[in-house]
């Protein structure tokens, strides 16, 4: 539930946690208990938040109203993306990389594996 500010004419604004369906209702004064309308005073928050927590909202947002199938998640994504397939063959892989997709394991000419997405500063043997 989102908060809204109220001005009541007597004590001054204040802020309430209110459902979205009662957004434009005037709602009691904590103090008074006079009905106070609904003001915008301040900007919302929304921008200040870390992108991860923006991107989630807006998730949670969309499959409240309108859940994404597995077959629409597919099709936004297509065949070879980087963050849903590995983008390689197993038929490419030994045994040993066949756990990890292509995008967490690298490999320099000697032969030596690398995890640049989980420990850059480790080389393993």
């Amino acid at each position: 539930m989102p908060v809204y500010e109220y001005l009541c004419d007597d004590c001054g604004p204040f802020k309430d946690l209110r459902p979205m369906a009662e957004c434009d209702d005037p709602q009691v004064c904590p103090q008074c208990e006079i009905m106070a309308p609904r003001v915008i005073l301040t900007a919302p928050n929304f921008f200040c938040m870390p992108s991860e927590t923006r991107k989630a909202h807006a998730v949670n947002e969309r499959s409240t109203h309108a859940p994404q199938t597995l077959a629409q998640y597919k099709a936004s994504h297509g065949p070879g993306c980087g963050c849903c397939s590995t983008g390689r063959n197993s038929s490419d892989m030994n045994s040993s990389d066949k756990k990890k997709p292509a995008r967490l394991v690298t490999k320099t000419r000697s032969g030596a594996k690398g995890f640049p997405t989980a420990r850059p500063w480790m080389i393993s043997h």
